[in-house]
């Protein structure tokens, strides 16, 4: 099993007529069973994730728009969307929050739970819609399967290999011949899509919260919408200019830095690791380049003993991986310390662990939609990526479907930055590994009535982190982002790494 370049990728890498929503208008009924918001009919629906504890309640609709915009009687695209009631029905507020999810390739309503524990302060007056990007989701996906039926994929030791990785898309290219046409995936077109369910949901304004790839969306749409933007929440901030992907080994790298630096910092912690976590994970990395290993472990999802082969590209997928979140990266040192001394088991179980939680979290075909249309021709690899653990073959492996995949264009100033007087609270991790503060700070400078928070310690997508959910949830409210007290967040911090299998040194 290998976690390699192109899973990086993959996994690092969520209108026509316009009308006031009246404070009652999402509990209007409809058929048995249903409920109109707007003019659009939902039905009671459960959602859940796999990484999340419990399920939720909410209401499902099914919403159509046309492929290509050009052709408004042409094929349809049925985009999957969710309704979280706000919760409070005596203040119901008339402008609902617009939930974005990132990847570029994620469903939104796959992370209702999450998303309903991030944004519990803002939903007791306000309704949350997710709505699932196209090519994204149960009912739009863009997915590739062969004359059987069967969907197709590409080998784990062809994962890094560009020209595999370019025929593979070709493949899967013409897998979706007559059935969908992958020019029309793109964050331009999801837009559109947006405003659209905007105005059939009747609703004068949005309040915008994406995260990671979700806030390019938000961008694009208070851009092009100025006057149907309320708000703007932007957790894990991608600046338009942002070629995604084409950072990724300097900004993990950067995040590795920290961690060891941390490390450093601590008594405890430096004497248990004196080689700091970049050394090790460098020379384990050499090491199994030259020589994969095979190793015995139990797996953790039957608790049978397996055996797998362990390879470089698994020990820095994994580590990477792991970076967005600080807590299941303290676990890191100790096991990248573990496998450096020729003990690979937990590494391994750890790996298997993770692929299984992350399979079927994002469409590659969606993404590769996305990033060939607005990222891969401004793509220029950068010399200092061949001294990083990520390596220089971390881009060209990004990008190489985009030499087959059939793809569409962005528009005239889609990379100029973000002008506008809206509100907007900009959040961000200090130690995140694809969206560090410093991309935050570039947006910020176009939002005059923006406020950024940066959050000690923490890694990718920090909304739901401490005193967050209260902040957000009051500048939903006032639109004021200067005046929030923001004391709170000194509590937050980082996560100490392991120094054994214990857990952590008081």
């Amino acid at each position: 099993m290998r976690i390699t370049h192109g899973r990086i990728a993959a996994l690092a890498a969520v209108c026509f007529l316009s009308a006031c929503h009246a404070p009652d208008a999402g509990n209007a009924p409809a058929d048995a069973g249903r409920r109109l918001f707007g003019s659009i009919p939902f039905e009671p629906c459960t959602l859940s994730s796999p990484l999340a504890p419990s399920s939720i309640d909410a209401q499902c609709a099914r919403f159509e728009v046309p492929e290509d915009p050009q052709r408004r009687d042409g094929r349809k695209i049925a985009l999957n969307i969710a309704w979280l009631p706000a919760t409070d029905k005596g203040g119901q507020a008339p402008d609902p929050v617009f939930f974005l999810a990132g990847g570029p390739g994620q469903a939104a309503t796959e992370y209702a739970t999450e998303i309903d524990l991030a944004l519990r302060e803002v939903r007791k007056h306000r309704d949350i819609v997710l709505v699932d990007q196209r090519g994204t989701g149960k009912l739009s996906a863009l997915v590739c399967r062969g004359a059987n039926g069967a969907e197709l994929s590409l080998s784990p030791q062809d994962e890094a290999d560009a020209d595999a990785i370019a025929a593979y898309a070709q493949r899967c290219a013409q897998a979706l011949e007559r059935k969908a046409d992958p020019r029309f995936y793109t964050t331009t077109q999801a837009v559109s899509d947006l405003e659209a369910v905007r105005a059939a949901l009747g609703v004068a304004q949005v309040n915008l919260v994406g995260v990671s790839y979700g806030t390019r969306v938000a961008q694009q749409f208070a851009a092009r919408y100025p006057g149907r933007t309320r708000s703007l929440v932007l957790d894990g901030v991608a600046p338009n200019d942002l070629v995604v992907g084409g950072e990724f080994a300097r900004t993990f790298e950067r995040a590795l830095a920290m961690q060891s630096e941390f490390c450093q910092s601590l008594p405890s912690c430096r004497a248990r690791y004196p080689r700091d976590l970049r050394t090790q994970l460098r020379g384990l990395k050499t090491r199994l380049e030259a020589s994969p290993v095979q190793v015995d472990f139990r797996d953790p999802a039957t608790g049978q003993r397996r055996r797998d082969t362990l390879t470089a590209d698994t020990v820095v997928g994994l580590t990477h991986l792991f970076s967005y979140m600080p807590q299941m990266m303290s676990l890191m040192p100790v096991v990248i310390d573990e496998a450096d001394r020729g003990e690979y088991a937990p590494l391994m179980a750890l790996a298997q662990l993770a692929s299984r939680s992350m399979d079927g979290r994002m469409s590659r075909e969606m993404q590769w939609s996305v990033i060939c249309a607005e990222d891969a021709d401004r793509y220029r690899p950068d010399p200092k990526d061949a001294d990083t653990v990520l390596g220089a073959q971390t881009g060209p492996a990004f990008f190489a479907a985009c030499r087959a995949w059939p793809h569409g264009t962005r528009p005239a100033g889609f990379d100029a930055p973000l002008r506008s007087n809206v509100p907007a609270l900009l959040l961000s991790g200090e130690i995140d590994p694809v969206t560090p503060p410093q991309y935050g700070e570039r947006v910020l400078k176009g939002l005059p009535n923006g406020r950024h928070f940066v959050l000690r310690g923490q890694g990718h997508n920090v909304g739901a982190v401490g005193c967050l959910p209260k902040l957000v949830g009051q500048f939903i409210e006032s639109l004021d982002a200067k005046s929030l007290d923001a004391s709170c967040l000194d509590s937050v911090g980082y996560v100490p790494p392991f120094t054994s299998f214990n857990g952590w040194e008081p």
